[in-house]
């Protein structure tokens, strides 16, 4: 394909807020979602002055018109030119989303909108879901102090997993008649942990009754949120960094939790090291960061993918490569606030990743599980 036109234009996220779309020769679109839940090792989304839609129109069109790319190493090019505008190491003349959106844009261009088969014709499995169905923290207006619980059904089908997520979902809706939906459109409530964990437990034991299915739980506690001046701060108190290890242990030990994700401040490399658990993921802690992954290797065993937080979708593959090299299970992550581009899914798939999480209500997030149920489809 040869570049002949770029185009920005600024397209709304879930929340509501501004990010960027880009149109590659009148067709081929692509747009990044905004984060609420920001890592401090995190590239910037956007410069400070907001949305660049005129460097787009203006100096990416005229800079890559005319380049021609037909694989996925030709980014390599398109990155080169960026990054001679931009070598600030938190992107912040471009931003990272501007790298992001334009990527997707040109790899659906490349691949004619097949981009999970133009990347990997082989792929042959599905990543399994993790939904969330409760959401808190800085994702909810009223809420518990976690930022997500989520489910993980263990079934081989992506087409039941999902099914098994939105059964739940529904059961929760009637159980507890919640005003209103979190950020990546979990339910809000304001019930404490305890007793979140005891009705996620009671369904996801009807689920195994009635349909055999077994579903795991999880928590994204969103650890740096809740920590202030060395100690960890709840609705109904703070405690120690010591003692939050041992809650998050107990936790895990008590509901038999398969993932948890940023249980501490994202700078607590040792710490993370102190919980035990079947998947312990970083999220702020690494910041998709293939550098600060090697940092904390043997401290984790799992990290969430968010393209957005290193701008740049080379980066991102050789983070994936490394994780898989060091046994390091990944995640393709959704964003708080997200758009209806669906290409976390032919990410996940075509670069193999373990899971992907992202919500079960609200379109920006069942269009992704959509094209996920097309894509198996198409494999089958």
């Amino acid at each position: 394909m040869r570049i002949r036109k770029i185009r920005a234009e600024i397209v709304l996220d879930s929340k509501g807020d501004s990010t960027i779309g880009i149109i590659v020769n009148g067709k081929y679109k692509g747009s990044a979602p905004l984060g609420v839940s920001v890592g401090k090792n995190e590239v910037m989304p956007f410069p400070e002055n907001g949305v660049p839609v005129g460097l787009v129109n203006r100096t990416l069109n005229k800079g890559l018109r005319g380049l021609r790319i037909q694989d996925f190493k030709d980014l390599k090019e398109v990155e080169k030119i960026l990054f001679e505008l931009d070598n600030s190491e938190k992107l912040s003349k471009v931003g990272g989303n501007t790298v992001i959106a334009l990527e997707y844009a040109l790899l659906r261009g490349m691949s004619n909108n097949n981009v999970w088969s133009f990347l990997n014709p082989n792929a042959d499995n599905m990543p399994k879901p993790i939904g969330c169905c409760i959401g808190g923290g800085k994702h909810a207006k009223e809420g518990g102090d976690f930022q997500e619980f989520l489910l993980m059904p263990q079934s081989e089908s992506l087409k039941d997993n999902s099914m098994i997520n939105k059964y739940i979902y529904k059961r929760i809706g009637q159980e507890l008649k919640p005003a209103r939906r979190s950020f990546t459109g979990g339910w809000e409530t304001v019930l404490d942990n305890v007793s979140v964990f005891d009705l996620l437990r009671n369904f996801t034991d009807e689920v195994l009754e009635k349909f055999g299915i077994y579903v795991g739980l999880g928590i994204d506690v969103a650890g740096s949120h809740l920590f202030n001046g060395g100690d960890y701060f709840y609705r109904k108190g703070r405690i120690s960094r010591d003692n939050q290890i041992k809650y998050i242990n107990n936790l895990i030990n008590r509901y038999s939790l398969e993932y948890v994700e940023d249980p501490l401040n994202e700078n607590d490399i040792e710490g993370f090291g102190l919980i035990k658990g079947d998947l312990i993921c970083g999220d702020d802690l690494v910041c998709s960061n293939i550098s600060r992954l090697k940092e904390v290797i043997g401290k984790i065993n799992c990290i969430a993918i968010k393209p957005n937080q290193i701008g740049s979708l080379l980066k991102i593959k050789q983070l994936v490569d490394y994780a898989r090299e060091n046994r390091i299970n990944t995640v393709m992550s959704n964003r708080a606030g997200e758009t209806t581009d669906t290409m976390i899914a032919d990410l996940s798939v075509a670069w193999k990743t373990d899971f992907i999480k992202t919500g079960i209500a609200g379109i920006e997030h069942a269009i992704k599980i959509n094209r996920l149920k097309q894509i198996e489809k198409e494999i089958k």
